[in-house]
């Protein structure tokens, strides 16, 4: 399959765990630091049997809800280095680029930060620290489902409504429902099983430098990506 996209009218929406890293950092969290049992909570969501919100809340209480320790396990966890110069180059090229992660949100800036894009719009879920508590403020109570922390799907029906085409890129089996609704979804792993399973089309990336090929005629000295 051959994709000749405009790069000016695209809106690419890049989840930020699995995609621009290669492991989901609420999941390292968890494995790393996490009391015994929290897996039943992901295995119950894998399978379709909880929503992401639940999910993000069941596993935030088998965390300790240290600070300084749970952000030294996120470092653990970098961003790909070729995150910022991708997203450099897709808004040089007229696209709009907007970075989600339906995590706990408190590396979110100081990953993308590192890897060079700091400036990069996000929309992620936050902790209150001193509080204890995770909070959600990009959930969408509109949407018709309300079952993720934060909303991907909104930002897609936006940039459509805009005329822009829509593309996520997102290896996570958080990033299900806004499959449904982008234009075109670029993905790998348990996301295009996922994808295989319910005939949402998909176009596969292994690197970020698969997907510059893909997204931007500039990055591609042998003519467009085939698949």
């Amino acid at each position: 399959m051959t994709l000749d996209l405009d790069p000016a009218r695209l809106f690419v929406l890049v989840d930020l765990d699995a995609a621009l890293s290669r492991v989901d950092v609420r999941r390292h969290l968890l494995e790393r630091a996490g009391r015994a049992g929290w897996e039943a909570a992901e295995d119950l969501f894998d399978r379709g049997g909880s929503t992401s919100r639940e999910r993000l809340s069941d596993g935030w209480s088998f965390l300790p809800h240290d600070e300084e320790r749970l952000r030294s396990i996120a470092r653990e966890v970098p961003v790909d280095p070729a995150a910022g110069p991708l997203v450099r180059d897709l808004r040089e090229a007229g696209a709009e680029v907007l970075v989600v992660s339906d995590g706990y949100g408190f590396s979110v800036r100081e990953a993308l930060a590192a890897a060079g894009a700091a400036d990069v719009e996000v929309l992620t879920n936050a902790v209150d620290f001193d509080a204890g508590e995770l909070r959600f403020p990009h959930e969408d109570r509109c949407c018709p489902c309300t079952s993720c922390g934060v909303c991907k799907q909104a930002p897609l029906r936006e940039a459509r409504a805009r005329g822009r085409v829509t593309v996520l890129v997102g290896a996570s089996l958080a990033d299900r429902k806004a499959a449904l609704l982008a234009d075109v979804v670029v993905t790998r792993g348990p996301m295009a099983a996922w994808c295989d399973a319910f005939g949402v089309p998909w176009v596969p990336f292994e690197t970020l430098d698969d997907v510059g090929r893909l997204l931007l005629p500039a990055r591609r000295p042998g003519g467009p990506l085939v698949r």
